[in-house]
């Protein structure tokens, strides 16, 4: 079947759902950008990253509402990642450093795996548990991209580009990376990956040279993390939900609450869908750029 056709029989198969999700949740989307306030008996808010970190509005959003909030009194951050593109990671380090700053508790879970941008956004919280067999670690930065130049000489292709500026072309996928361009390109890895070391330092007020003499993207197991004081302590989800209660003096009976729009979790799943049955449609959905990003395919 042809990817056309493919993709056509997807949207058809998917439009019906679509509808119904948009309909039944537009009437909650107005007030969705007001944090929920109550002055009741406090509980403690729930915040997850699960996958790939390509955007930080969601997860921001959530953070920043429980921040403000006066019934919240503390936050468990549970993640869930390989970590993602880079600005949107620094910008959910700094929503996270936040919490520290206003001295209201933040709690880090690791699932099965917290790496690179993973653990750069874990870093600043006040305490972090991980399972033994946690992956995590992986301090560094990558940029992958294809090569096409050979595959264009056997068919007959030659990409023809026009620029105003020697480097404006960088990275280009049909023709071979200069000297002088990959050079410039370890300059800004390097500057990036020394942004990452220095900030980990900082949030787990550790001497820099002890972050440097691990942060060559090597991965840890959350055992191991421990020893390497990248992780404070062993524990799974419930450990974690447990000592943030009796950190914040709450009766192990409170509440815990999310506040994850519907139609959030409807696009992730649609994204996922789509991209399960259409592959082809990922160089679309993912950003370029500097990785804080743990993969097995490099």
């Amino acid at each position: 079947m042809k990817t056309f056709q493919q993709i056509v029989i997807g949207i058809l198969v998917l439009l019906p759902l679509i509808l119904g999700v948009i309909l039944s949740t537009s009437g909650n989307l107005k007030n969705s950008h007001s944090p929920l306030r109550s002055s009741g008996i406090k509980k403690v808010g729930l915040v997850k990253v699960e996958g790939a970190i390509y955007s930080s509005y969601e997860t921001i959003r959530q953070l920043r509402s429980f921040l403000n909030d006066n019934s919240i009194a503390g936050v468990l951050l549970r993640v869930d990642s390989p970590g993602g593109a880079t600005a949107p990671s620094q910008e959910i380090y700094n929503t996270v450093l936040q919490f520290k700053k206003k001295n209201k508790p933040l709690i880090v879970s690791m699932g099965s795996m917290a790496a690179s941008g993973g653990y750069y956004i874990s870093s600043p919280a006040q305490k972090i548990f991980a399972d033994p067999g946690t992956m995590t670690g992986s301090i560094g930065v990558i940029i992958s991209t294809p090569q096409y130049n050979e595959l264009g000489k056997k068919i007959g292709v030659e990409m023809r580009v026009m620029k105003a500026g020697k480097f404006k072309d960088i990275l280009s996928p049909y023709r071979k990376v200069t000297n002088a361009e990959n050079d410039l390109i370890q300059n800004f890895l390097d500057d990036t990956h020394e942004q990452f070391i220095s900030d980990v330092a900082i949030a787990r007020d550790l001497p820099y040279d002890s972050i440097k003499a691990i942060a060559d993207g090597r991965i840890f197991t959350g055992r191991q993390a421990v020893i390497s004081r990248l992780v404070d302590t062993l524990g799974g989800f419930e450990d974690a939900l447990h000592y943030l209660k009796y950190k914040t003096g709450l009766s192990q009976k409170s509440k815990t609450v999310e506040r994850k729009e519907r139609f959030d979790l409807f696009s992730e799943w649609i994204t996922e869908e789509l991209v399960h049955f259409f592959p082809q449609l990922l160089p679309f959905i993912r950003p370029s750029g500097a990785m804080y990003m743990f993969s097995f395919e490099g």
